[in-house]
């Protein structure tokens, strides 16, 4: 994900949620985004480029609660 563009403590969060919801034919497809410097909305708008729902269901939820602080794993 840092590949993508996140931060560390961002693609850190993010990751966590991610395997956890997510399987490993989903995570090849998100491992194929690469950009610079992005958000975690920007990153979110990227996912649904790969046009896979749940997917896309999961980044933006996860985006959020990381962004907020509200996911565990930021704490």
């Amino acid at each position: 994900m840092i590949d993508a563009g996140l931060s560390e403590p961002n693609a850190d969060c993010m990751a966590t949620r991610l395997t956890d919801r997510l399987t490993l034919v989903q995570l090849q497809k998100l491992k194929q985004l690469k950009g610079e410097r992005r958000s975690l909305a920007d990153y979110a708008a990227a996912v649904r480029r790969v046009g896979d729902a749940e997917a896309v269901s999961v980044t933006a939820s996860s985006a959020f609660l990381c962004a907020s602080g509200l996911a565990s794993e930021r704490r």
